[in-house]
């Protein structure tokens, strides 16, 4: 998610990049094969940040969402692919209590749903490791969540409708369940076929790599597993343009009329991928893009980053390097929970302010001193960057602070190692849901130092290191 706007005025820079010397990006190929339903597996894990959110109880492999968008009524036929991870009862699911149930079945017979308090349950009994398909279908209005945050951008979580009939969303820390079904935890990353109709003359844009247009039907699909919170829909009156980054990599923007002085800004995507791969290895997904929304914020949405249309431009080129970072820390390697958010923040934030430097010719000391000098009053007003306020979501202790932490290893280490760990974590957990363990671990055995204190400190104190 785009970095909120706080009290920190950063003189953005660099120390030195230390970037080892730059290889040829290959030839990238896009998947056309049918990827198994086994690449869904996650093991998924309760929240303990928002807890009602999400059931660790189910892992959902594939989610195949039907989808149609007439400007009046939002219906879906959602088929989900779900495997027990214990012995349940029932199926307990999150979607929004706002739509009505047209019908509901289960490996293809008729069950009783029930819909009520955004939890959408299915009596029935599934053994551990039992799989089943479970089929939706619900229609009505959507209507977003709020967000649990005091971000000035912050909006409602969700899908929203924007004020030409267009759909739009945004849904970090959840949301997905305005509109379909879903574990709407990062823990449980599926596969996504998507399909959505709308309006002839309009355009349908999801996350996944984009299929023949049928009509005024749109379809995407994912090779790579993705969090319920990073997946994307908009409809509206688009316009594509299409462009291709480094090692041939496809990439789509999608602009509305009045965009016309932020196309040329999202057009120097390659320049960026570029960057971010010449110190984190190859972009980890098929395909690129982004689409422009009403919103004043931006979402490092899988495959098609979500751009506020709002966001000024002179900020919007550091916004998209920022968003495209989160798809190697986030996308690729996502937190467990959102205990853990400074994993995908404090990276994302620490490579803008890098590549800002650059950019800027400076060093970082500036923004050094302007970040620590924020960093006490952060902690106090969200709460450490690892145990985060519930009602503080995405502010900036887990953006600001973390990524002082990381400049505290990197000047500790030094340049070569440190790039060396950007580039191989998200290498070596590709796919995967991470958390501070997992990661002290990694950054223990990589470095062959004990950062297990340092890395603790900074995570857990009230106060700055």
């Amino acid at each position: 998610m785009r970095r909120p706007s706080i009290a920190v005025a950063v003189c953005s820079a660099l120390l030195a990049t230390g970037c080892t010397a730059v290889t040829a990006t290959p030839q990238r190929v896009v998947p056309t094969a049918a990827v198994p339903d086994s690449a869904g597996l996650s093991t998924p894990v309760a929240d303990p940040i928002y807890p009602r959110r999400g059931n660790a109880g189910i892992d959902v492999l594939r989610y195949r969402l039907d989808l149609t968008w007439d400007t009046r009524t939002f219906s879906g036929t959602a088929t989900l692919t779900v495997r027990a991870t214990r012995a349940l009862d029932s199926l307990v699911l999150d979607l929004s209590s706002t739509y009505a149930l047209d019908a509901v079945t289960l490996d293809g017979a008729p069950v009783t749903g029930a819909l009520a308090d955004d939890k959408l349950t299915v009596p029935h009994p599934l053994a551990a490791d039992g799989r089943a398909t479970l089929v939706v279908r619900y229609r009505g209005t959507p209507t977003s969540t709020p967000m649990p945050s005091h971000r000035t951008d912050a909006v409602g979580l969700g899908l929203n409708i924007g004020t030409d009939g267009s759909l739009w969303t945004m849904q970090e820390p959840y949301g997905a369940f305005t509109w379909y079904p879903a574990n709407d935890i990062p823990s449980d990353k599926a596969l996504y076929d998507i399909a959505v109709t709308v309006p002839a003359g309009w355009a349908g844009i999801a996350s996944g790599t984009p299929g023949p247009v049928q009509g005024s039907t749109y379809r995407y699909t994912t090779s790579d597993p993705v969090a319920s919170y990073l997946t994307t829909l908009a409809v509206g009156r688009y316009q594509k343009t299409t462009g291709t980054g480094p090692g041939g990599l496809p990439l789509t923007y999608w602009t509305r009329a009045g965009d016309a002085e932020r196309l040329p800004f999202l057009q120097r995507s390659p320049a960026l991928i570029t960057w971010l791969e010449q110190r984190l290895g190859p972009y980890p997904f098929p395909t690129a893009g982004v689409v422009l929304v009403e919103s004043p914020s931006g979402m490092e949405t899988q495959q098609m980053v979500t751009l506020g249309g709002r966001v000024q431009p002179a900020k919007l080129e550091g916004v998209l390097l920022h968003e495209y970072a989160h798809h190697w820390f986030g996308d690729t390697v996502t937190p467990a929970t959102w205990k853990d958010v400074w994993l995908n923040e404090g990276w994302a934030t620490y490579l803008q302010r890098v590549w800002e430097a650059e950019r800027d010719h400076t060093d970082l000391a500036g923004w050094e001193r302007a970040a620590r000098a924020a960093d006490g009053g952060l902690r106090t007003a969200a709460g450490p960057p690892g145990d985060p306020k519930p009602g503080s979501f995405a502010e900036g202790n887990v953006y600001t602070c973390a990524a002082l932490m990381l400049h505290e290893i990197r000047k500790l280490v030094g340049d070569a190692e440190f790039w060396a760990l950007a580039r191989d974590w998200p290498g070596q957990h590709r796919g995967s849901t991470q958390d501070r363990a997992s990661f002290t671990a990694f950054v223990n055995q990589h470095t062959g130092r004990d950062l297990t204190a340092l890395i603790d400190r900074w995570l857990d104190s009230p106060t700055t290191p």
